[in-house]
């Protein structure tokens, strides 16, 4: 058996835990190695609560080391890219959280460093694709249980209201269609084709440029479908998805987090029929299939090459909804330096 996949960290993140600590304490492919924050006692502290081995002062050191074989990257959004593009030439592996990237241009960037490096597996973190829930809705559309899809709607607002997240500035390329949109956004384009045109989109702002509020409405080859997201909104709290079809309907409850608590019901042919989601974390199996990718070859079902469409999508939204299109916190080719890189606390 191989040794497992030694995991680096860059930036201790509010996340991380879930995403990719304990899911490699769970399985036997991949451990976390070492991590770099931006605060090198901040390093240490998250280390020694995860009971993490190696610790970094630097994200450039912690990519330097050959003994790192991977690297998670949960950094703020406007960092995203400029992380993944330094870890691939750096000959590693990545896992990065989404968004890709803060805009097309950007995706389009780490696409092409993963393609000079055919050897190294570069993959979005949108774990919720990996979960069997998210399968299942693909399986059940295919098959035809709803007939034709005419409609979809998905939704993800949640009250995020400390004005100091990094979630809500701009120069890291914050907002509530980048944070949490993203997710339905990724699940129409993962459920229906074509890729979704958009038709229009409004926004409510935090300071001209930062969206807490985003609704918008997209044609996906005939299909009529509308996403909503919002981190301050008198919509408090709102995580579904619905597709109709001319012969039913499916409804997904948390389809983002399916493990705590998410429901499929299908409605056809006159009758209810109600699936409890596996209650695995999404993020293990996230981790399995970055693992397979790694070890064994198997392609992923979120790769930088998609990402690219996403992209393409949240830019137009911003653009319908009168907003400007997100920036990289760090412009291409630059060095950027663990200790001047803002992260999640």
């Amino acid at each position: 058996m191989a040794a497992p996949l030694r995991i680096g960290v860059l930036g201790a993140a509010a996340i991380a835990p879930n995403a990719i600590v304990r899911p490699a304490v769970r399985s036997s492919r991949a451990t976390v190695f070492g991590i770099a924050a931006r605060d090198p006692e901040r390093a240490r502290r998250f280390a020694e609560r995860w009971s993490i081995p190696h610790t970094y002062p630097t994200y450039d050191e912690l990519l330097a080391d050959p003994a790192i074989d991977a690297v998670y990257i949960p950094t703020p959004n406007g960092l995203h890219g400029c992380w993944a593009i330094a870890a691939l030439e750096a000959g590693k592996h990545v896992l990065c959280e989404k968004p890709l990237a803060a805009n097309a241009d950007e995706a389009r960037s780490v696409a092409e460093a993963a393609a000079r490096r055919p050897n190294l597996v570069a993959m979005e973190a949108f774990h919720w694709r990996y979960h069997p829930m998210a399968q299942r809705t693909v399986d059940l559309v295919a098959s035809g249980a709803i007939g034709e899809v005419m409609g979809a709607h998905g939704t993800f607002c949640v009250p995020n209201p400390r004005p100091g997240d990094i979630r809500w500035r701009w120069d890291l390329a914050g907002g509530a269609l980048m944070d949490l949109g993203c997710y339905p956004l990724h699940m129409l384009r993962s459920f229906v084709e074509p890729d979704p045109v958009v038709v229009s989109a409004s926004a409510r702002t935090f300071d001209r440029r930062v969206d807490r509020w985003m609704r918008g409405r997209l044609d996906a080859g005939g299909v009529d479908a509308t996403i909503e997201c919002s981190m301050l909104s008198r919509r408090l709290l709102s995580v579904t998805f619905r597709l109709v079809g001319t012969d039913g309907s499916i409804h997904l409850r948390n389809p983002v987090l399916p493990h705590l608590g998410g429901r499929l019901v299908l409605d056809a042919n006159g009758r209810r029929h109600v699936e409890r989601a596996s209650r695995r974390p999404s993020y293990d199996a996230q981790l399995d299939a970055f693992c397979a990718a790694v070890f064994d070859g198997e392609p992923t079902l979120t790769p930088v090459t998609d990402s690219v469409a996403t992209m393409q999508v949240i830019d137009a939204l911003y653009r319908a909804a009168g907003l400007p299109v997100r920036e990289p916190s760090a412009a291409p080719g630059t060095k950027v330096r663990a200790r001047t890189a803002t992260e999640p606390r």
